[in-house]
């Protein structure tokens, strides 16, 4: 299993936590012991606000946690980390404010039987100071509060609260009796009463709800499969029925007995209710990335993406805007991933916390994603006045751009040639604000009904053009004309795979859906990567390593010139220039190029290896010397191998965890209540599994038979090869042991 672990980090020696696929369980909310605690942080970010725009210490205080004019359910209280297994890895050390901030962002989040409560799902990255990263899936979800003493001081609270409401009534009047009485008109009074019912809590009569978070740390980004993972054990705590067995068991299986799968291969392990497959690209493949960028496509639109993502590769200050955390996490992800062979080096925070907005004044490079709250208006936001800077706001397909910058090379094959890819998965590649409600619905009316009735819908299995097929629905109209404009051939395709038809029985080991999220996602980014591939093509004979020895080379490292940029960009097309002469003055350049020079004196480093060995593969096919060098756009020739490769690991699995099975809890453990996530029982979780696990002994006792087994043929072949050597008969192959 030595290739399926993650690098682990210093000092880690040995250890197995490195070949898990979750370092740690977390669970953060109220504490009830502790009562409702204003968020310290966010206070303290609202003051220096208030007195950044010169606001008086009153006018600060009235932001603060204590404030009586904000509603008391929507005020921010501290959440606290409730409970974590394993307490501690050594080269991964739980970093309990961290995870406490990312979990829960907002903090604590207060509800009525009235408002929403559905669960929401988000992820974040916690960078350690190797530049190594630990990612985080957390889902949060409601439960009712039952402590009377949060209960009675919630409504404490909106007692102040409405009583604060009330006496501003007086106050924004005149001192004198007639403006006093004029003040309490029914108009006002009716205003009075919706304002103190708006958000209301009553204890005699309303249901307290707050919010509590469960989440997974893992090594790797195995979104999918985290999120599959967490909405089990959310449903196996809302079912009217027990799970099959205590949720410590599931968990205690993700944490201990479901390895990393190898690279290259896929992994089948096992939630509350049905199985979870991940897979893992091989060692020649582009790196693991799991986010959709599908999604991050749908949310900006092609051509805005594809701007924003030129801001990244120039290092300017990008902003991300949103009111859901898990599409900031989306856009920054897929943005980054789309990088490769090189890596952003600069801030990279894709859930800012609001008590750390004054980041936002660092005049460095950065990528950050900020919340955006519900109805805010956009124009209020007070941003730094950078001419660099970069402002996505996701939620409405909308970009502000730095004033000016160049353009990405072959800018507008570019684009053509990733709207061919979109529109095969078919996205429309101005994003999915452009494409409406109706469109869609009736694309997947028109596609589900020839799927489940291919008789009454007159469709032959012969070859036809889909827009023939939907030409008289006005609907999609602008999508066959974005086709027509872009250029993109529609191509006669075979509906009997395209519409489903399961005449193959693929086996898939997971849905349809996501088998197409995968490998949409890696023909996007092999369009990317061939992009690269194809600009720096001959980097190498521009690299200047000069130093003999690594220490030499470290030790000048400021006063050595790495890379002969000159004659490279003299070398270069044209059109390439206005954005290569940045390009390769950025941060993320240098250490690419500081990267492969270290190469040669220790382990080439992975996206780097990758790389060469793509430009290794152009070579071979297309010879080419550096004074040749054109601006012609090159298609990427990889994306059905690519995608075969996605397919043929979610149709055999090579590898099926441990299932989960009961543990050795005492009597009267994992007590079922429907509607609440039970108090782990910390003795069972804290550590792995133990010879006293009848489980784990048993599986432990199979390894040491087939251990014998090998020591025995081992034994056989040595005791063979004597006997040839003697003239004697060899033993036979079936031979048992004794």
């Amino acid at each position: 299993m030595s290739g399926s672990c993650a690098a682990p980090g210093p000092g880690s020696g040995s250890s197995p936590a490195a070949c898990r696929f979750a370092h740690y369980f977390v669970l953060c909310g109220i504490d009830a012991d502790s009562g409702l605690e204003p968020d310290e942080l966010a206070v303290l970010y609202q003051w220096l606000e208030a007195d950044r725009h010169g606001k008086s210490q009153g006018a600060a205080n009235t932001t603060s946690g204590e404030n009586f004019d904000q509603s008391p359910l929507r005020r921010t209280f501290k959440s606290k980390v409730l409970a974590h297994y394993p307490q501690n890895i050594e080269w991964n050390p739980f970093d309990q404010d961290a995870v406490n901030m990312l979990c829960m962002p907002k903090g604590l989040s207060f509800r009525t039987q009235t408002d929403n409560k559905d669960p929401q799902f988000h992820s974040f990255i916690i960078t350690r100071e190797d530049g190594s990263r630990t990612y985080g899936f957390v889902l949060t979800f409601y439960e009712e509060v039952t402590s009377k003493q949060i209960c009675t001081a919630m409504q404490t609270l909106y007692q102040m609260h409405n009583a604060e409401h009330y006496s501003s009534v007086y106050a924004s009047s005149s001192c004198s009796m007639d403006s006093l009485a004029s003040s309490l008109d029914e108009g006002d009074t009716t205003s009075l009463l919706k304002l103190q019912r708006y958000n209301s809590y009553d204890i005699s009569r309303d249901t307290l709800y707050v919010s509590k978070s469960i989440c997974l740390i893992t090594p790797l980004p195995f979104m999918q499969a985290c999120k599959k993972f967490l909405i089990q054990l959310y449903k196996a705590v809302t079912s009217q029925q027990p799970p099959p067995l205590p949720l410590e068991s599931y968990i205690h299986n993700i944490l201990y007995e479901v390895p990393l799968p190898p690279p290259g291969r896929s992994l089948k392990f096992y939630g509350v209710y049905e199985p979870v497959i991940c897979q893992r690209p091989g060692p020649s493949e582009l790196p693991l990335s799991d986010y959709p960028l599908r999604e991050a496509f749908e949310l900006l639109g092609l051509e805005n993406l594809v701007q924003v993502f030129t801001c990244v590769l120039l290092e300017m200050q990008i902003l991300l805007y949103s009111q859901d955390y898990q599409r900031l996490m989306t856009v920054a992800e897929g943005i980054t991933t789309l990088l490769f062979p090189f890596q952003w080096q600069h801030v990279y925070v894709p859930i800012l916390p609001a008590s750390l907005l004054h980041f936002l004044d660092a005049p460095v490079p950065y990528l950050m994603g900020l919340q955006s709250k519900e109805g805010t208006d956009r124009s209020k936001l007070e941003l730094p006045q950078e001419a660099n800077l970069c402002f996505v706001d996701v939620d409405n397909h909308f970009i502000e751009l730095p004033e000016e910058f160049p353009q990405f090379p072959n800018k507008v094959d570019f684009i053509q040639e990733l709207s061919e890819v979109l529109v095969q998965f078919g996205i429309p590649p101005e994003g999915s604000v452009h494409c409406s409600e109706s469109t869609s619905k009736l694309k997947n009316m028109v596609l589900k009904d020839l799927v489940n009735d291919k008789k009454n819908g007159n469709v032959c299995t012969n070859n036809i053009s889909m827009y023939e097929l939907l030409k008289g629905n006005e609907t999609i109209a602008r999508l066959q004309a974005l086709a027509k404009r872009t250029g993109v051939a529609v191509e006669k395709m075979d509906l009997s795979a395209s519409l489903g038809e399961k005449d193959k029985d693929l086996k898939l080991h997971c849905e349809e859906a996501e088998l197409r999220d995968y490998q949409l996602n890696v023909q996007l980014r092999e369009v990317f990567a061939n992009r690269f591939t194809q600009m720096f093509a001959d980097y190498e004979a521009f690299v200047i390593q000069t130093a003999q020895d690594m220490e030499s080379w470290l030790t000048n490292r400021e006063q050595m010139q790495n890379f002969d940029k000159a004659s490279f960009l003299s070398d270069q097309p044209e059109p390439y220039l206005p954005f290569l002469s940045r390009f390769i003055e950025t941060q993320m350049f240098a250490t690419f190029i500081d990267n492969k020079i270290m190469s040669q004196w220790e382990e080439k480093d992975p996206l780097l290896r990758v790389f060469d060995t793509r430009i290794d593969k152009i070579r071979l096919y297309n010879v080419r010397a550096p004074t040749l060098r054109t601006s012609i756009y090159q298609k990427c020739s990889t994306l059905k191998e690519a995608a075969q490769s996605i397919e043929q690991r979610l149709m055999k699995m090579d590898h099926t965890a441990i299932h989960p099975h009961l543990l050795d809890m005492k009597i009267g453990q994992g007590k079922y209540e429907q509607g609440f996530f039970p108090k782990l029982q910390s003795d069972v979780l804290a550590t792995g599994p133990t010879s006293n696990n009848r489980w784990v002994s048993r599986s432990a006792t199979a390894q040491r038979r087939k251990e014998r087994l090998r020591q025995h043929s081992e034994h056989v072949g040595l005791d063979n090869d004597l006997r040839e050597v003697c003239g004697l008969p060899s033993w036979g192959a079936s031979q048992q042991a004794p």
